[in-house]
Formats: structure tokens, sequence, C-alpha cells
């Protein structure tokens, strides 16, 4: 079926990726299987994929890095599989721009579920910057281009952002000074439900502080309200 979704599945035990394939394909899905970063990237110059499943623990370059570089160089929707109880793999994965993760062992209906939301989110055209796509928003001394990714200082000076640190900064924009519960941001910026430990939230709010506050440590952008979450405590105006 050439127009179901393309998932490939990135992972060095071979009766893993194998198994997810199949189960893949017998669900409508067409699957490649690549068994480490080597065999991911020729995969993805012979094809285009929808999404890729990708295995942390890899030989050779590991996972967390490829997510890093998958980043840097477009926007593929990533699902990251994690050893069971690896709390900062998971963390760190998500601030890198990872779209989801499961720990294993999980059950195929898990992961098929999870592929079928990120795919859902993925040909939503709000995903990427939701209403603030294709404008430019001055906050502060600020003023982020969407269509680049790029935030300006007002001497002109270019601050690159990661995926994940632009979808909650055009969260918060969208939102100015609404006290947003770390829930909400979760399910704003990624559509997943918080867990318990889940710090992926606080993790990439430190990450945009540090780019955008004058002082990190005492920050005044991006207030934490005690019991409630985070809130933009800045005006925004539209300057395309």
């Amino acid at each position: 079926m050439p127009d179901s979704p393309h998932i490939l599945v990135v992972d060095d035990h071979r009766d893993i990726r194998d198994a997810l394939a199949r189960y893949l394909e017998k669900n409508g899905m067409r699957a490649t299987v690549a068994a480490d970063a080597r065999a991911m990237d020729a995969a993805m110059k012979a094809g285009r994929f929808d999404l890729i499943v990708l295995d942390v623990m890899m030989p050779g370059e590991d996972g967390l890095s490829v997510c890093r570089r998958l980043r840097a160089e477009g926007d593929v929707p990533i699902l990251m599989l994690t050893a069971l109880g690896e709390e900062t793999d998971r963390i760190i994965g998500l601030e890198m721009g990872a779209d989801d993760y499961l720990a294993k062992p999980f059950s195929p209906r898990e992961l098929l579920a999870r592929v079928k939301a990120i795919l859902r989110r993925s040909r939503t055209p709000a995903k990427e910057g939701g209403a603030m796509a294709g404008r430019k928003l001055a906050f502060d001394r600020w003023l982020l281009d969407t269509d680049r990714r790029v935030l300006l200082s007002g001497d002109g000076t270019e601050v690159a952002l990661t995926t994940a640190e632009f979808r909650l900064l055009t969260v918060f924009l969208e939102r100015p000074r609404h006290v947003l519960s770390r829930a909400q941001l979760l399910d704003l910026t990624s559509g997943r439900q918080e867990h318990v430990f889940d710090r992926a939230i606080d993790n990439q709010v430190s990450r945009l502080r540090r780019k955008i506050e004058r002082d990190p440590a005492h920050p005044e952008l991006i207030a934490t309200v005690w019991g409630g979450g985070y809130s933009l405590s800045a005006d925004v105006r539209d300057a395309s």
C-alpha cells in the first residue's frame, strides 16, 4: 500500500526490530528495519519515512545522539525506545525533540497506539507553531521568526531553537500571561499525558530560560507559578 505510513524501525536486536516490522505491516503500515545508525542513514537516503522508532541503546552512535542529529536535519517524528526505569534517557530524548517514548518491555499494541497518535499529530498543520506559523512575534527584547525557528535579539544576534524549545515557546506565545500546568504544557507540546516523576517540561523550561532570560537563575519572562505551573510574563505583538 504505497499511501500507507512508512515506519523505520532502528534497533540492534534483530528479534525486536523484525517482530515490530511484521506487526506494523500486519496493521496496514509499511516498515523498514535498520540495525544501527549507519544502516538508518542509508535507509533514509534511499527513501522517505513518516516516523522513526529509535532504540536508545545501540552500538556505535547511540539513539540520543541520533535523535539530536535528526532534529538538526529535519522534523521526521521520532518514537524512542528506552530501557525500563531509565528516566534520564527519556527526559533527554524528549528535550532533544523526540515526540514520545516507550519503555521496554512493551506490548506491540501499545507501540502501535503511540505510533498512530504521533502520526495524527504530525499531520496536523498546527503542530509546529499553531496559529503562530509563518509569523514574526515580538516579546520583551526578542523577535521569534516562526518560519526559520530562530530568535532575534535587539542587536540582531540569532539564537537557534531546538524543536522542543520552539514548540514550548510558541505555546507560551499563544497564551501570554496565562498559567499553564505541566500537564497542559506536555499535552500542547507533544500530545502526551503526564507520568509520575515526568520532568520533561521542567527541563525544557530550564533550557529555554537559559536562552531568553537575562538572568536564568532569576527568571522574569517565564515565571514559575507555585502549585500551578508556568506563565509567560510578557505581552506579545505581531511584527510580521
